[in-house]
């Protein structure tokens, strides 16, 4: 088999288990029960050798992901906007209500190649795969690789913060001004540019349409912060409150809706912006002056 995904242990402050350091250093396989269902399926090596679930962490292992035979793979056949393809990768419009990647089915990774061609590269992925991923309830622009070089380039990109997201959101209360909300998730700093859009009035409560710009990726950072401030995200049933009767029943108002980043392979750069859902458009009604 192919290696997919490879990872180099730098120098670690704690003991770790490697079913448990490997959630944070895959694209491809992001959950535990996904790296240990990996595991036991020998689709892991560390320095070399299949690994196991009780194998430790040490600086300086080296950890591979292979590919899985392409037979292996089940397509998951719904259809979504594709925004843009070539032979190295993708930019799509992820629907709300479906997880990014995961030990599941239903993923908007299954469903890659249902949309996507496949790529005639050498370095080509047996499918198509994710480059950073979108909470289960929020919509917008998700970024992925059809080759081996390209994933790494863009997960580079990432990691170095030079790839430029945008989201909208609507949030509870009002945002007077432009803030920098910074904070540790998971012990790990996080910060997040929020700048006021528009107001509305609706039952007598005021909401702020708000461009969110995450300057670190750690996972649900905008709806931590927004929730951290005083200004959770409407329909967020995790950090967020009770909504009044105007939005019961409503999805997650969280957008990604634009995203600037360097082509992995021709280095242009390129820009997709989407107009914002039309859930949020139907708000201007309400909208306060």
């Amino acid at each position: 088999m192919k290696i997919l995904e490879s990872h180099i242990v730098p120098a670690i402050s704690e003991e770790i288990r490697l079913q448990e350091y490997a959630v944070s250093i895959f694209s491809s396989i992001q959950t535990r029960s996904g790296i240990k269902k990996a595991i036991k399926k020998g689709m892991i090596l560390l320095n070399g050798e299949k690994a196991t679930t009780s194998a430790w962490i040490k600086e300086g292992q080296r950890i591979d992901l292979l590919q899985p035979e392409q037979s292996d793979k089940k397509i998951f056949k719904l259809d979504f906007e594709v925004l843009f393809q070539d032979e190295h990768i993708a930019v799509i419009h992820k629907p709300p209500g479906y997880p990014t990647s995961g030990n599941y089915f239903k993923t908007i990774e299954n469903a890659l190649p249902h949309n996507l061609r496949a790529s005639g590269e050498l370095d080509a992925l047996p499918y198509p795969l994710p480059a950073h991923r979108l909470d289960n309830p929020t919509s917008g622009i998700l970024l992925c690789a059809k080759t081996r070089n390209s994933l790494i380039k863009l997960q580079e990109d990432f990691a170095q913060k030079n790839i430029q997201k945008t989201y909208y959101a609507i949030v509870h209360g009002k945002v007077d001004k432009q803030v920098e909300i910074s904070s540790l998730i998971d012990e790990k700093s996080s910060e997040t540019k929020v700048n006021p859009l528009e107001y509305y009035q609706i039952h007598e409560e005021i909401y702020t349409l708000a461009e969110l710009k995450p300057l670190t990726g750690r996972t649900h950072q905008l709806r931590i912060h927004l929730s951290e401030n005083n200004n959770p995200i409407i329909g967020d049933s995790i950090y967020g409150k009770g909504e009044n009767i105007f939005f019961k029943g409503k999805s997650l108002y969280l957008f990604a809706g634009k995203i600037i980043f360097e082509h992995p392979v021709l280095k242009e750069q390129l820009i997709f912006e989407l107009p914002l859902p039309k859930k949020f458009r139907n708000l201007d009604y309400y909208r306060a002056h």
